[in-house]
C-alpha cells in the first residue's frame, strides 16, 4: 500500500527581548542555572505579572510579515498542567484570542497557511545528566510566539523549506536571533499518515521541541516509518506527544496527547485585555524592511545576479549584507564568485562562521580583479579574510603572494618548461589541446601558482606561434 504524509508544525520562537515577557529578569543565555529568574517568573505566591510591551511590538511584526490578520482586541489566557520546568504549574498563553490568524508561508510553488500565531512565556528547561535530572528556570517567562501551521506539508522537504522561510523572515525582521542550537527557534512536529488518496486524516503524534533542520529531516523519516510499519502490521497509532533523541535515531513516548479541555484554560485574571489600534498596526507596517524575496530581486536586477545565486545570497540576513557592503566598493560579480563559492566551502568544511568583515573583502576583491594576486594564490589570502584578517596588501607582501606580472620572467619560466616538456610540446602540435592546459598548469607550478595567468596563457601561444 502506498502512504500519504501530513505534517503540520508549532514553531516557538525566542523573541529578542532585552528582559523576560512579565517581568525585568534578563532573557541571555547562557548564564548559570537559576540566576535569571525572580518570584515573578518562578510564579511565587503574591506575585503579579506586569507585560512587557516590547513583546506586542515584535509579535505584531512577526504576524504582518507572515501574511496574518492581526486580531484588534486579543487576552492572555492560563493553560494548567504540571510539569517540573513549570514551577507555578501554568503557563500564560492565549487560546480564545491569539493576536494573529489566517496567514500563510511562500515556499514557491505552494503556500502553507498559518492557522494562528499566539504569545507565551516559555518554561524552563530540564537538564538530564548522569541518571539524574536538574532544573534550571532561567527561561522560564522568556517572550514567545508559537507559530501554528496546518497539517499543509507532505514532506521533509516542504517542511524544511517553510521553516528556512520562517527563520529568514524573522531574522531579517530582527525580533529573534533564531539560533536552533540555543532553543531560540524549535519546531513540534505533527504527523500522521493515511493511505494514499485518502481524505481521512490519521491518527497524529507529535514529537517536541526538535532545534536543528538535520533533526527534523530524521525525525519525520523516522516517526512516519513507524507509524507506517504499526498500521501495516494490524496496530493503531495512539495520540501522543513524543521525544525525539537524535543521538538514538529514535523517538520515545513522553505522555498521551492532551486536549484543549484538560488544559483548564481560563482567562489570566492579572492581565488586562490588549486592544491593538489601526494606528499601531499601520506603524509597525510602514517600518518593515525588505526581506529576502524582495531582496533577490533587487540583488538580480541591480547586480546582474542570476536569480539563484541572488536567492541564496539574501536568505541570511548577515550574509545578504556583507554581499551587498562589499559590493558598493569591489565588482558585484566578483564578490557573488567568492561567496558562493569559497566561503560557503570553508564555512562547510570547518564548521566555523566566517568574521569576513565588509572593507577588507573588497579590498581582497579589489586585488584579484585589479591583479596584485591571482585566484590560485588568493584562495590563501581569502582564508585569512574570512578568519577576520584585515591587512590584505600586508597579508599578501609578507606571505609573498603578489602575482607575477613580468613578462620577462613568465617567458623565461616558459622556456624551461618546454624545454622540460618535450612530449607535452609534440603532442600540442599533433593538435591534441589538452596538452596546452597541461603547459600552462606546469608553467603555473614553476611560479609557485603565483603567475598572471594572462600572461602565461600569452607567452605559451607566443611560443607555438613564432616556432
Amino acid at each position: 500500500m502506498n502512504w500519504d504524509i501530513v505534517i503540520g508544525l508549532e514553531i516557538h520562537v525566542e523573541l529578542s527581548t532585552a528582559s523576560k515577557i512579565f517581568c525585568g529578569c534578563s532573557t541571555a543565555f547562557g548564564g548559570e542555572p537559576n540566576t535569571q529568574c525572580c518570584p515573578v517568573c518562578i510564579g511565587m505566591p503574591g506575585t503579579l505579572p506586569v507585560l512587557n510591551t516590547r513583546v506586542l511590538d515584535f509579535a505584531v511584526k512577526a504576524g504582518l510579515a507572515l501574511n496574518c490578520q492581526i486580531t484588534r482586541y486579543n487576552k492572555f489566557d492560563r493553560k494548567n498542567y504540571f510539569y517540573p520546568d513549570l514551577p507555578k504549574a501554568y503557563q500564560i498563553s492565549q487560546l480564545h484570542l491569539p493576536f494573529a490568524r489566517n496567514g500563510f508561508v511562500d515556499i514557491g510553488d505552494k503556500k502553507i497557511r498559518i492557522h494562528e500565531i499566539h504569545m507565551e512565556e516559555d518554561a524552563g528547561k530540564l537538564i538530564h545528566s548522569s541518571g539524574k535530572t536538574f532544573l534550571d528556570y532561567n527561561r522560564c517567562g522568556v517572550p514567545l510566539i508559537e507559530i501554528v501551521t496546518e497539517p499543509d506539508m507532505t514532506c521533509a522537504e516542504e517542511v524544511i523549506a517553510c521553516l528556512t522561510s520562517v527563520k529568514s523572515m524573522l531574522e531579517y525582521l530582527e525580533v529573534s536571533d533564531c539560533q536552533m542550537q540555543e532553543g531560540s527557534l524549535r519546531a513540534d512536529v505533527n504527523l500522521s499518515v493515511k493511505p494514499k488518496g485518502s481524505t481521512e486524516f490519521g491518527t497524529r503524534t507529535e514529537m517536541k521541541n526538535i532545534n536543528s533542520f538535520k533533526a527534523i529531516e530524521r525525525a519525520i523519516a523516522y516517526e512516519s516509518r513507524r507509524q507506517i510499519e504499526v498500521i501495516s502490521s494490524g496496530g493503531e497509532i495512539s495520540q501522543e506527544t513524543r521525544r525525539w533523541d537524535d543521538n538514538a535515531g529514535e523517538s520515545f513516548v513522553m505522555r498521551s496527547k492532551e486536549n484543549a479541555p484538560d488544559y483548564r484554560y481560563f482567562p489570566d485574571p492579572d492581565i488586562p485585555p490588549i486592544s491593538f489600534t489601526d494606528e499601531f498596526i499601520a506603524s509597525i507596517q510602514e517600518n518593515q524592511p525588505e526581506f529576502a524575496k524582495e531582496k533577490a530581486a533587487r540583488f538580480a536586477a541591480e547586480y546582474g545576479l542570476t536569480p539563484k545565486d541572488a536567492a541564496i545570497l539574501t536568505t541570511d540576513k548577515n550574509t545578504a549584507q556583507l554581499y551587498e557592503e562589499t559590493a558598493k566598493s569591489a565588482s558585484p560579480k566578483e564578490t557573488a564568485v567568492w561567496m558562493l563559492g569559497e566561503m560557503m566551502y570553508l564555512a562547510s568544511t570547518t564548521g566555523a562562521k566566517p568574521k569576513i568583515t565588509p572593507p577588507p573583502f573588497a579590498e581582497f576583491i579589489n586585488a584579484v580583479t585589479g591583479g596584485k594576486t591571482n585566484r590560485t594564490a588568493g584562495k590563501q589570502v581569502f582564508e585569512y579574510v574570512f578568519g577576520g584578517g584585515e591587512d590584505v596588501a600586508g597579508y599578501i607582501e609578507k606571505h609573498g603572494l603578489a602575482q607575477i606580472n613580468d613578462d620577462a620572467s613568465i617567458a623565461a619560466i616558459v622556456e624551461k618548461v618546454l624545454a622540460a616538456n618535450a612530449d607535452a610540446v609534440a603532442e600540442y602540435k599533433s593538435g591534441k589541446e589538452k596538452a596546452f592546459g597541461f603547459l600552462v598548469g606546469q608553467t603555473m607550478k614553476e611560479l609557485k601558482g603565483k603567475g598572471n595567468p594572462a600572461l602565461v596563457n600569452a607567452a605559451l601561444k607566443k611560443h607555438f606561434t613564432e616556432s
